[in-house]
């Protein structure tokens, strides 16, 4: 895969205004949202046509953010969402490194003439686009963005409202700096601050807007589903179909329970284990050197970075749960982590 071999040859697609789609994968993130608001908001200052996608519908902690109301949802609007692909002159595909990740839009997007150009930060990306800029060491796909935008000589035309996304997607990938930072995307928020982005208030909009429910589901996680394997420094937090059923979990209200076992003293990996319509749904975070994404890619067909990674399994959740602390001492021994301090 190319990384961006000639600038000039991008830029040269938006010299005309042009009917641009940017896709993203199921279940949007906050990194996904925000980079693909932040590159609609700088396309749209030009005059083009920008219709953003997604699979899966996005979390509605992100409803401040602006032009996220706009967004086509698959799931909701099928004929709609093909045809905007159909349609589009130049295709965007954000923070995915796969096209199975647009799911059934894939093959629209596969059959299109429109130049594809991808912009991401996993590892192993496929060979998808003509374009691409991929680096793995990135914080999100919203730095990339930013460096995306720098090589265009565009950052300075950036207004408050698409620094905001691009900063959105910074803190929710990065977990508030906690995790997969690096000098440049530090260097990046304080330009983005510079364009009038208020990070308290971004942090307190979406860290601070839970729901009643959610704030019992989390505590029914603590109090009822956790267990520490401490021999292993690991937390395991599991959900079943009838605890989606009693509290009517819906998009984005198990946001960030993994990260509670993190807090818990001497524990170095995190598991969340979901039972979601008979496909079990496996959420990995870690600290430090250990890497959770060979983990989630070897046993679980999934990926994603070294501190945060998912997988999937269409085994019984009781059967995943044993099968993860099977795993567990192997994986570690391998990684020589088994007797980390």
């Amino acid at each position: 895969m190319n990384k961006l071999p000639d600038i000039n040859a991008v830029r040269e697609l938006f010299a005309t205004p042009k009917r641009i789609v940017i896709l993203s994968h199921r279940n949007p993130d906050g990194d996904a949202i925000g980079a693909s608001l932040a590159l609609r908001g700088y396309l749209e200052l030009d005059g083009h046509e920008v219709q953003v996608v997604f699979p899966s519908d996005w979390p509605a902690m992100y409803g401040f953010l602006k032009g996220v109301h706009d967004i086509v949802i698959y799931d909701r609007e099928r004929e709609r969402a093909l045809n905007a692909v159909k349609n589009a002159q130049i295709i965007f595909l954000l923070d995915l490194n796969s096209i199975d990740r647009v799911d059934e839009m894939g093959p629209a997007v596969i059959q299109s003439s429109a130049p594809r150009l991808l912009i991401d930060h996993h590892l192993e990306p496929e060979d998808i686009a003509d374009w691409s800029l991929s680096d793995s060491s990135a914080s999100s796909t919203s730095e990339l963005l930013y460096e995306f935008l720098r090589m265009l000589g565009e950052t300075h035309r950036l207004t408050k409202d698409i620094a905001e996304a691009l900063f959105t997607g910074i803190i929710t990938d990065t977990g508030s700096f906690k995790f997969s930072t690096n000098p440049r995307v530090f260097r990046i928020c304080a330009e983005l601050k510079e364009k009038g982005v208020d990070d308290y208030r971004l942090q307190n909009l979406i860290y601070n807007s839970l729901t009643e429910k959610q704030l019992k589901l989390i505590g029914h996680c603590l109090a009822n589903r956790l267990e520490l394997l401490t021999e292993y420094r690991t937390g395991i937090i599991h959900l079943t179909q009838e605890d989606f059923k009693e509290f009517g979990i819906g998009r984005g209200d198990t946001e960030g329970i993994v990260n509670y076992i993190l807090m818990v003293r001497n524990m170095r990996i995190a598991a969340f284990i979901t039972d979601q319509n008979n496909v079990i749904k496996l959420s990995f975070r870690s600290k430090g050197n250990i890497s959770v994404q060979e983990l989630a890619r070897e046993y679980f067909g999934g990926g994603g970075h070294r501190n945060a990674a998912g997988g999937s399994s269409k085994k019984s959740l009781q059967e995943v749960i044993h099968e993860f602390k099977q795993i567990l001492p192997v994986y570690l021994e391998k990684q020589g982590f088994l007797t980390v301090t």
